[in-house]
C-alpha cells in the first residue's frame, strides 16, 4: 500500500514538472517576442498592425484632401503633419476651374467658398508694353458656380484639415517624419518625432508621402531632378480694385512676369518673378529699391498706388520656385503625391489642379481593393497611376514651363519675336485664345492640342516676319524662331515622357487591373 502511494506521488511530481516546464517555455517565448518587437521595431502587436490602412506624411493641400478622400472611402488613415497651425504661404492661392471640378468630385468644394472669403476667377488679363487683352475661361457649358477660386492658402488648407478631422477613422497628428521604415525592400511605415519630441513609429501597408516641395523623403522612393528657375517676391495690396475684376493679371515685364490676383474681398496678391536663385536683400532695403525702380514702372496705373504702399509697408516675402518632372521609382508599400512628387513653375497656377486630379485618380484605383496588405501586387497595380495621370499632369506641366520661358524677356531676337507672337496670337480671340485658356484652366487637358497651339504661335510669328515680303534677314530670324520654340518645348516633353504623354494607351501599365476584383465594404466608424 505504501509503495503504491509513493509511486503515485512520483508520477504526479513528474507530470507537474513537465506541465511547469511547458508553461514556463511558452511564457518565455511570448516575452522574447515582445522584446524583439520593442527593440527592433520590425513588427507590431496584431491590434496595432490592424489599426491603420494608410499613413499620410504631410497635411498640405494634397495630404489634407487625400486624408478626407480615403477616410470617406472607409480607410483608416493616420496623417502626420509637421505643423498643424494655419500655414502662411505666398503660392497655392489660385485654383483653376479644372481643379475646382476635382474639388467637387472629392466633396470638398465648401472649403473654397465664402467661409474663407474665396474669390471667383473667370480668366486672365495679359499686359505688354501698355497694351492688354482679356482671356476668359470657356465656362458657357458649366453651371454658374464653376469658375476658378483664389484665396489665402492657409485658410483653404485649414478648412480641408477640419473636414478630414470630422471623420472618426482619420487621425491627424502633429509630428516630424524623419525616415521611412523599410524591411526587405518594402516600406512598412514611418519613424517620426511627435509634438513632445518623442521618437515614435507607425505602421501601415501603404505610406503616401505628401510632404511638399521641400520633401526630405522623396529621394528614398524617386529619382528627382529639381530645377530652380526663379524666385517669387510676394506682396499684398490692400483696398484696391483690379482693372479687370475677378481675373488674374499677368504683366509681361522685364526681366520676367509680374502677377496680380485677388485672395480676398479686400486683398490682391502681387507676385514678382525674379529669375535665378538669388534676390535682392529685404533686410538692407535692396528689395524695396528694386521693386520701386524696376518693377513699379511696369505696374498698371490702377494698381501703382497700392503697390507702392505695400512696398513701403515692408511685409515682403520671397520663395524659391521649383520645377521637377515626376520620376517615380516604384516601391512596394509607398508612393509620392503632390509637390513631393511633381512640380512645375507656378506661373500658371496649375499645381493644385494636378494634385487634386491625382487624388481623384488614386481614389478610383484604390476603390476596388479590400485592403493594401499585398504590397508587391499593389505596387505593380499602381504603376498604372503614373501613366493614367499623364494627360492632365503633362499638359499643365508643359504649359507652365513653356509659357514661363516665352513670357520672360530675352536679348535673343528670336525669343523676343516668340514673346510678341504669343501675346498677339492670344489677342486674336476665337480658337487662338479659347484653346490655350482651356488648357491653362485644366478644363480640357490634351497634350497634342497644347503641342499644336504652341507651334501655331511659332508659325504665326514666322508669318508676321514674312509680311509684307520676306528678306534673307527675316527668313533667318524666322528659322531661328522655330528653333527657339523647339528648344523650349522639346526638353520639357522629353522629361515628361513622349510615349506616356502622347501615346499612353501603348504603355502596358495603362491596362493594369486590380489584384483583387471584389472589395469587402468597410465601415467609416473605426476609432483609433
Amino acid at each position: 500500500m505504501v509503495y503504491e502511494y509513493v509511486l503515485a506521488g512520483v508520477l504526479v511530481s513528474l507530470l507537474g514538472s513537465v506541465f511547469f516546464v511547458i508553461i514556463n517555455n511558452t511564457l518565455s517565448e511570448n516575452k522574447r517576442d515582445v522584446a524583439i518587437v520593442s527593440e527592433n521595431g520590425v513588427c507590431l502587436a496584431p491590434e496595432i498592425e490592424k489599426s491603420t490602412d494608410v499613413v499620410i506624411v504631410g497635411a498640405g493641400v494634397a495630404g489634407a484632401a487625400l486624408a478626407y478622400t480615403l477616410g470617406k472611402e472607409g480607410r483608416r488613415v493616420h496623417v502626420i503633419e509637421r505643423d498643424l497651425s494655419e500655414p502662411d504661404r505666398i503660392v497655392g492661392e489660385l485654383l483653376q476651374p479644372g481643379g475646382y471640378l476635382k474639388l467637387i468630385e472629392l466633396g470638398l468644394e465648401d472649403c473654397a467658398n465664402e467661409s474663407i472669403d474665396a474669390q471667383k476667377v473667370f480668366g486672365y488679363a495679359l499686359y505688354k508694353n501698355g497694351n492688354d487683352t482679356k482671356l476668359s475661361y470657356p465656362l458657357e457649358t458649366y453651371s454658374s458656380d464653376i469658375a476658378g477660386r483664389s484665396f489665402h492658402n492657409g485658410r483653404f488648407i485649414q478648412r480641408m484639415r477640419e473636414r478630414a478631422a470630422t471623420l472618426s477613422n482619420v487621425k491627424l497628428e502633429q509630428g516630424t517624419v524623419t525616415t521611412l521604415i523599410e524591411e526587405k525592400g518594402t516600406i512598412k511605415g514611418v519613424m517620426y518625432k511627435n509634438k513632445a519630441g518623442e521618437e515614435m513609429r507607425t505602421y501601415a501597408p501603404l505610406t503616401i508621402v505628401c510632404d511638399g516641395c521641400f520633401s526630405n523623403l522623396r529621394r528614398s522612393i524617386s529619382t528627382p531632378n529639381i530645377e530652380n528657375p526663379s524666385c517669387f517676391v510676394g506682396l499684398i495690396l490692400e483696398n484696391c480694385e483690379l482693372p479687370h475684376a475677378n481675373h488674374g493679371h499677368v504683366i509681361l515685364g522685364d526681366p520676367s512676369p509680374i502677377l496680380f490676383y485677388p485672395i480676398s474681398s479686400t486683398e490682391v496678391r502681387c507676385l514678382v518673378d525674379v529669375p535665378g536663385t538669388k534676390v535682392p536683400s529685404v533686410a538692407n532695403g535692396e528689395m524695396a529699391h528694386y521693386l520701386k525702380t524696376v518693377v513699379a514702372p511696369q505696374v498698371p496705373h490702377q494698381l501703382l498706388k497700392a503697390f507702392l504702399a505695400a512696398v513701403d509697408k515692408g511685409i515682403i516675402r520671397t520663395m524659391q520656385n521649383k520645377s521637377m518632372p515626376a520620376a517615380p521609382q516604384p516601391t512596394p508599400g509607398a508612393i509620392l503625391l503632390g509637390d513631393a512628387f511633381n512640380m512645375r513653375h507656378p506661373l500658371t497656377g496649375g499645381g493644385m489642379t494636378v494634385a487634386l486630379s491625382d487624388i481623384v485618380l488614386l481614389r478610383d484605383l484604390l476603390r476596388p481593393l479590400s485592403d493594401f496588405n499585398d504590397a508587391p501586387a499593389l505596387c505593380d497595380y499602381l504603376e498604372s497611376f503614373y501613366t493614367l495621370r499623364k494627360p492632365v499632369s503633362s499638359t499643365i506641366n508643359t504649359l507652365a514651363g513653356a509659357l514661363y520661358k516665352v513670357f520672360c524677356a530675352s536679348p535673343d531676337p528670336a525669343r523676343q519675336e516668340m514673346r510678341e507672337a504669343c501675346f498677339d496670337y492670344l489677342s486674336l480671340g476665337g480658337i487662338c485664345s479659347n484653346g490655350p485658356i482651356s488648357l491653362l484652366s485644366g478644363l480640357k487637358p490634351c497634350p497634342i492640342i497644347l503641342f499644336l497651339h504652341f507651334f501655331a504661335v511659332a508659325i504665326y510669328g514666322v508669318g508676321r516676319l514674312m509680311f509684307p515680303f520676306p528678306t534673307p534677314k527675316r527668313m533667318w530670324l524666322g528659322a531661328r524662331l522655330i528653333l527657339s520654340a523647339s528648344g523650349i518645348i522639346f526638353p520639357i516633353i522629353k522629361a515628361e515622357g513622349v510615349r506616356q504623354m502622347f501615346f499612353p494607351t501603348t504603355m502596358p501599365a495603362y491596362y493594369k487591373v486590380p489584384p483583387v476584383h471584389r472589395r469587402i465594404k468597410t465601415s467609416t466608424k473605426h476609432v483609433f
